[in-house]
């Protein structure tokens, strides 16, 4: 696959793409990649790195911990990449939820170590949000935005609020709220014609207004965080469309919280401005899936571990 800068976007994965060994055979092989799992273990404090490549798996997937290491494993990736590559600058970058902050380091906006400290954080916060308000989560198969939004607000009420949250690809989207309304929904959602409706295993209602509780501490922290412009287009979760200041890129990182991940509008943006090819880094390549079902013409490639390096390399 012959990568052209001007037609490629960086995508980078959210919750949910982590496992235990995830990173390791990159460390194995390329120094670069040691090296940033290495400043990540002095800058948290403990080692990372041994949660991800050993686990145990209960502990990867508590989200304090599978935050920043899903954001270590991308920015390993993306440093190997541009050691390989230095002269290779993609047209645009986003990231799917937890992987926006990704693509904000990879668009030169939020240095390494402040972007994994406010991931961290971030982490922390969701956390704090599940114990105050604790919520739940469902993935629904093959019911539209339109129905599955009808049937949210029938089953909503002034105190128990559940909506979309992740439109991640057509006959793909997840809903997120309060426990009782999503329970209400899924049953909405079963006699509205969709094909499934699959509770997740959390306690955290991400993008809800059950997160509301910390956001002020949250948007604390991305006030002290040093963010700057971005040198790379990046592509709003909440806008579905071009962010690129440094109060745009804050403004985005703390509404996404209550908001909804607009992936499927996203991807369409990048590919109405030209984007012909999406490179995954970091775990797993469960970004490219949804791609592929929202645009089957584009191009994909996961670069998370050694072989795929290789194969880029011979291509």
């Amino acid at each position: 696959m012959n990568l052209n800068p001007k037609t490629t976007a960086f995508v980078f994965p959210g919750q949910g793409s982590q496992a235990v060994g995830m990173g390791r055979d990159l460390a194995q092989a390329y120094p670069i990649a040691r090296q940033t799992f290495e400043e990540a273990d002095a800058l948290l404090g403990f080692s990372l790195s041994q949660l991800m490549w050993a686990g145990p798996a209960e502990e990867l997937n508590e989200t304090v911990n599978t935050q920043p290491a899903l954001y270590v494993h991308s920015m390993a990736a993306l440093r190997v990449f541009s050691q390989l590559y230095p002269d290779f600058v993609p047209a645009a970058v986003a990231g799917h939820s937890l992987g926006e902050l990704s693509a904000l380091t990879a668009a030169g906006a939020l240095p390494f170590a402040e972007g994994l400290q406010l991931v961290r954080r971030r982490g922390e916060l969701m956390k704090r949000a599940g114990e105050i308000a604790p919520g739940g989560m469902a993935a629904v198969l093959n019911l539209d935005i339109p129905a599955l939004e009808a049937v949210c607000a029938q089953a909503s009420t002034e105190a128990e609020i559940v909506q979309v949250a992740n439109d991640n690809c057509p006959g793909q989207v997840v809903i997120s709220g309060a426990k009782a309304a999503v329970e209400r929904a899924i049953a909405g959602t079963k006699a509205a014609g969709a094909k499934r409706a699959i509770p997740l295993a959390v306690s955290i209602a991400a993008h809800s207004p059950l997160m509301a509780p910390i956001q002020a501490d949250f948007e604390a922290a991305v006030r002290a965080a040093p963010m700057g412009a971005a040198r790379i287009l990046v592509v709003s979760n909440v806008k579905a469309g071009p962010i690129t200041s440094a109060e745009q890129l804050r403004w985005d990182l703390v509404a996404q919280h209550t908001s909804r991940v607009r992936w499927t509008e996203s991807v369409q943006y990048l590919i109405g401005q030209g984007i012909q090819s999406f490179v995954e880094l970091g775990s797993g390549n469960v970004l490219l899936g949804l791609i592929r079902r929202i645009d089957s013409s584009v191009e994909g490639l996961a670069l998370g571990a050694p072989q795929d390096f290789e194969a880029l390399q011979a291509a």
